[in-house]
């Protein structure tokens, strides 16, 4: 245990500490929150806070654990909460200027869930407007900065997540996803993201409940943790009717996977998705790496029809049922970004939404057959290095234009059309120095398999400097131009924090 630096050790050692009594609770609330004032104003990860609540609780839980007594497994950890999802008494305000003044009565579900199994909340992670795109930056807090360099994106939309957690403010943070929100920006910061099976993690605010598009899930900067954090939070709610009762051990001890025995197939470009030629040669030399040291490593054509139409359709009808209504009744409130996803469901037909659902069925069987006998697919995460956060996207990708923005998202959306789980896992630092990812896809309800392949791999990686999980050197940061200001009103009980950059507009 390492007493002096305690903001460093995976959520599991935490856990461990409290039980053994080398780290209390209280000890580890104090380092978080140092840590957070040295580091959060350089990058902007973290927005409202209850520090003062934070550390009412973790007094309370360094009580039970010196009693013998905690109560559930998270007892004590502080964790981040996606802005995206409410919290009771605490600010959310999904990057949206119309809630920048919102403090929920009650949690959403999953974030119920991990208060019951002891997690503190001590603070909400940053997001683009809505959730809308891969970087995180919004009018009410504005933009955040990968711990690697703040110039750069963090990726999105679980962007404040994945930069709190690469930076040590936090051992574990929620995420969502829909079209690579959870596993974007943990490649892009060094960390891991996991995108589980729709039925993992009850979602009874997604607005067309038996979409399987959009999932919650969990953010760690180990497998190991992932699977921590999914065994205090998954199960069935009745307002969600893809969520499945679960046993409460489905997470706890799975079982090792000597990486020897991984079968894994390998796919470049996600069947034609552009990727930047650096990148490219960057995953091949990690397959060139793993591929001697596994059962088999072979390519697999993941051309499986219509995918990013299909996606377009299926966020679009998503965006119409949220805010149709709302941008009718206060368009101003609302972002361009915003404006364009729900007027092009707007142009949508029944005929274009029957096709949609049709070929996504069409492209789930076909990945079934290109999967099996696989343990995993494994692919580039990201298409380029993370770019400065003042373009909201690239405009072009190995020479072929992005036609909208999220278009160079390709890599990760279309995994989610499966409806499996999907994990990235840091794989060291690409051309340019920044964070690499290696994106798992696994079979529709694999999850906890293909949590066994990802902790095998992670292992394998690990032991080799060039993939290992890099580390920012956070004494070099500086807060970057043009400074930083507040642009939030907060409540009674909540904090604001600085911004990294004036945004008016996603």
């Amino acid at each position: 245990m390492t007493k002096d630096s305690p903001v460093a050790l995976s959520a599991t050692r935490m856990i461990a500490g409290f039980a053994s009594g080398e780290l209390t609770p209280s000890e580890l609330i104090s380092a978080c929150l140092d840590r957070i004032s040295a580091v959060n104003p350089k990058i902007n990860a973290l927005t409202a806070f209850d520090g003062e609540g934070a550390v009412i609780h973790a007094a309370q839980s360094t009580e039970r654990w010196r009693s013998g007594n905690p109560i559930g497994p998270l007892d004590g950890l502080p964790i981040g909460v996606k802005d995206l999802q409410e919290t009771r008494g605490l600010l959310t305000t999904y990057g949206s200027p119309r809630a920048r003044n919102h403090v929920p009565d009650r949690d959403l579900p999953m974030v119920a869930r991990l208060r019951q199994a002891g997690a503190i909340i001590l603070a909400k992670t940053n997001v683009p407007e809505l959730g809308a795109g891969g970087n995180t930056r919004n009018p009410v807090w504005g933009a955040t900065g990968n711990p690697f360099d703040p110039r750069l994106i963090a990726g999105g939309s679980s962007g404040g997540s994945a930069a709190a957690l690469a930076a040590d403010l936090l051992p574990l943070c929620t995420g969502s996803d829909t079209g690579g929100s959870l596993r974007l920006p943990a490649a892009l910061c060094g960390v891991v993201g996991f995108r589980p099976s729709p039925d993992v993690i009850a979602h009874p605010t997604r607005p067309l409940g038996w979409s399987i598009i959009s999932v919650l899930g969990p953010m760690a900067r180990t497998v190991e943790d992932v699977q921590l954090m999914l065994g205090a939070c998954h199960g069935f709610d009745p307002d969600d009717p893809l969520s499945a009762p679960s046993a409460p051990s489905r997470f706890d001890g799975l079982r090792e996977r000597a990486p020897e025995t991984l079968r894994l197939g390998v796919s470049e470009d996600f069947g034609g998705v552009p990727v930047d030629p650096a990148i490219r040669e960057c995953f091949r030399a990690r397959i060139a790496k793993l591929a001697p040291r596994i059962a088999e490593c072979r390519p697999v054509d993941l051309d499986l029809g219509g995918m990013d139409s299909v996606f377009d359709i299926l966020r679009a009808e998503s965006f119409l049922a949220a805010f149709d209504r709302a941008i009718e009744a206060a368009p101003d409130e609302f972002g361009d970004t915003i404006h364009a996803n729900v007027e092009l469901g707007r142009t949508l037909s029944l005929a274009d939404r029957a096709w949609a659902h049709a070929e996504q069925t069409r492209i789930l069987r076909r990945f079934n057959r290109g999967i099996e006998g696989l343990d995993a697919i494994v692919l580039p995460t990201a298409p380029v290095s993370p770019f400065p956060w003042t373009k909201s996207h690239p405009e072009a990708i190995d020479g072929r234009q992005m036609d909208v923005y999220y278009r160079w998202l390709a890599l990760t959306y279309r995994g989610s059309l499966t409806g499996g789980p999907a994990i990235t896992l840091p794989a060291g630092r690409d051309h340019l120095g920044m964070p690499f990812g290696l994106q798992l896809l696994g079979p529709m309800r694999g999850d906890e398999g293909l949590l066994t392949t990802a902790r095998a791999l992670e292992t394998l990686l690990a032991k080799d400097p060039e993939t290992a999980r890099p580390r920012p050197d956070l004494d070099t940061l500086r807060v970057p131009e043009p400074g930083l200001r507040s642009i939030v009103t907060a409540p009674p009980g909540t904090a604001a924090v600085g911004t990294i950059a004036d945004v008016t507009a996603v």
